[in-house]
């Protein structure tokens, strides 16, 4: 790096000048014994990302139109809501209890449950899963707390759990939820017709039994693991010890089985003249692109009764976002919706500072990966070469902004159980000079044969794009290999991804957890998970550490095996998401005090059936200085 360096720019110069330059080099932007409700993990330890610094002044987008005047004698609370709920003392009244969100309008969204769809269901930001309750739900320092199973317990052999139903649920039709409900609702997930885009989740770690072959069309659905005993009594078997279990059934939104049974599938959810609810909100208006709204269900029975009394969801252009908010049009923006100006704009403004809320997210990573089945990413030399040019730190600096993300080494984010992050920091360390001998080994010396990449994303925000451009030009400037970007529409991405052989050469994804256990982030790594990358040690390890019952044992074994992960280089881990959302000063909870590690946001699964935060939030009398009326 040493002559070299002088004609190179500075490594922030540069990736800012490539991030700036992002709009050229897009080609394609369209687009877990005994009877328990206790938490199956200990709680998260996190440190909080560092407050983001005094950046220069930036123009914003849009100008921003002064507040309307507050009424002159604000309206008391009213204890009289939808569903029976009494206000804190100074809320705001029950018709200004709406909260007003965006999603993208680009995204591909069929239904708002999540046992029809996780991957067409609105997009980041977007507010679902709310009309139906989950088995478990978990609270903001992700602890498993009971929802529609008010209890359950596993047998001696750790592989069949008994859930109990809470019996005062009711669908808004008057009917019962029974267990029965549950059983439709998992055999509908497995049924091979139904082609359920997530029915990856209920396999290995824990893998409910015969799950696999019923999904492959191999097994009748009625041999599934789920069944009923009685009609509030729910038995789930898993093919293997499961101790992470109750964890894992958050995703568990409950269809009805008299619907699914007279439609035939759980689209009637997406249809408000069809659909009913057992959940907290019923769907009254259901048109992507567009509006969705949900009204609080005045029949419901559960454990999760929220303050809000509508939400209500537009359609906008990521880009267009944060000005619409700066205008009062909605009453939160999440940070994964923000642009890198945006953030910029925030930084410099102490009001707007006020309004962050800093959460975990879902301990999601960002990384690059690989085919590594074939030329020339088949090479484990040249996967370590492409670890050793991402400049995390000048990344974050100039175009993630710190609020938003901390350096990535590894894929286990700092906190999260079985997480080795400064252990393995050294082994993916920015090198250029070690990455381009490693290239020469390989037979690629300045890049001469190497072909030509493009590096698919994930239907991204501009900022990603940005980070994907920067890194881009890192690889052209320091290995003299070409990449280009392109930005592929969501389903044409996971196409390709899931595609057996994969149809992606070289490409950059997220992941976040959906049950709080090493099994399910390093689960991604598994033979039969989302990549190409095979070992068998790798896999051996995961799967013995995920059956253990040995604590501190099964953390060592997923530590080793986050260790091979990295050395292996099947990706190349960039940042782990701290996100910064940003609401109006009159959303307020109790949700949005300090939770155990420190953060003071709305912490994954955010507002939905899989948390108890919905319980909490609402909107206070300050609403009145913004609005002068209720939003419609």
């Amino acid at each position: 790096m040493k002559s070299d360096k002088k004609v190179r720019l500075n490594r922030r110069t540069f990736l800012r000048a490539a991030a700036i330059g992002a709009g050229s080099a897009v080609i394609a932007a369209c687009g877990g014994g005994g009877a328990t409700t206790a938490p199956t993990a200990p709680p998260a330890t996190l440190v909080p990302p560092t407050t983001a610094p005094t950046l220069a002044p930036v123009i914003p987008a849009t100008a921003v139109p002064a507040p309307t005047a507050a009424p002159t004698a604000p309206p008391a609370a009213s204890a009289e809501t939808i569903n029976g709920v009494t206000l804190p003392a100074d809320a705001a009244p029950p018709e200004y209890q709406t909260f007003v969100t965006y999603f993208d309008i680009s995204a591909d969204w069929t239904s708002p449950n999540q046992m029809e769809t996780i991957y067409k269901s609105g997009g980041f930001g977007s507010i679902t899963n709310v009309t139906g309750d989950t088995l478990t739900r978990l609270d903001k320092n992700f602890q498993v707390q009971p929802a529609a199973a008010l209890s359950w317990e596993a047998d001696e052999t750790g592989k069949a759990w008994t859930f109990k139903l809470d019996p005062n649920l009711v669908w808004s039709d008057g009917t019962p939820v029974t267990a029965d409900d549950f059983v439709a609702t998992f055999r509908y997930a497995a049924d091979p017709t139904h082609a359920w885009d997530f029915a990856w989740y209920y396999s290995a770690p824990g893998a409910i039994k015969n799950w696999d072959k019923c999904v492959a069309g191999e097994l009748p659905l009625d041999q599934l693991g789920v069944t009923a005993r009685d009609a509030h009594t729910l038995v789930v078997e898993t093919e293997t010890p499961a101790p992470f279990l109750p964890a894992k059934l958050v995703y568990s939104e409950v269809l009805s089985a008299a619907k699914l049974k007279e439609y035939g599938s759980g689209l009637y959810t997406a249809e408000p003249d069809k659909t009913i609810s057992c959940g907290p909100y019923i769907l009254k208006e259901f048109k992507p692109g567009q509006r969705v709204v949900y009204e609080a269900n005045p029949t419901y029975k559960g454990t999760n009764r929220p303050r809000i009394q509508k939400v209500i969801q537009i359609a906008a252009r990521p880009e267009a976002f944060f000005a619409g908010y700066q205008a009062g049009e909605v009453d939160r923006v999440t940070g994964e919706q923000l642009q890198t100006a945006d953030n910029e704009i925030i930084a410099r403004d102490p009001e707007l500072q006020k309004q962050i809320r800093l959460t975990a997210a879902d301990f999601r990573t960002d990384y690059l990966f690989f085919d590594c089945q074939n030329p020339p990413f088949n090479d484990v030399r040249v996967r370590q070469a492409f670890s050793h040019i991402v400049d995390r730190d000048t990344l974050i600096k100039t175009i993630i902004t710190p609020t938003q993300g901390i350096p990535a080494y590894s894929f286990l984010m700092p906190g999260f159980p079985a997480s080795n992050s400064e252990g393995l920091k050294d082994i993916q360390n920015y090198d250029p000079e070690k990455g381009r001998a490693l290239l020469k080994e390989a037979g690629y010396e300045g890049g001469k044969g190497f072909p030509k990449l493009t590096l698919w994303l994930r239907n991204e925000p501009q900022i990603r794009v940005a980070l994907a451009t920067a890194i881009a030009a890192e690889i052209t400037q320091e290995y003299g290999i070409e990449v280009e970007v392109s930005n592929k529409e969501f389903k044409t991405f996971m196409d390709a991804i899931n595609a057996k052989p994969t149809q992606i050469q070289f490409g950059m994804v997220s992941y976040g957890i959906d049950f709080l256990d090493p099994s399910n982030m390093l689960g991604v790594w598994l033979s039969t998970g989302r990549h190409n990358w095979f070992n068998k040690t790798f896999d051996d390890m995961v799967n013995s550490a995920a059956e253990s019952t040995d604590q501190e044992g099964r953390i060592k074994v997923f530590q080793d095996a986050e260790r091979m992960l990295v050395e292996e280089a099947p990706a190349v881990f960039i940042y782990h998401r701290t996100v910064a959302d940003i609401y109006k000063p009159y959303v307020v909870g109790e949700c949005f005090e300090p939770n155990v590690a420190g953060f003071a946001g709305l912490q994954w699964p955010g507002f939905s059936s899989m948390s108890d935060s919905m319980q909490t939030l609402y909107m206070s009398n300050e609403i009145t200085k913004f609005r002068d009326k209720p939003p419609a």
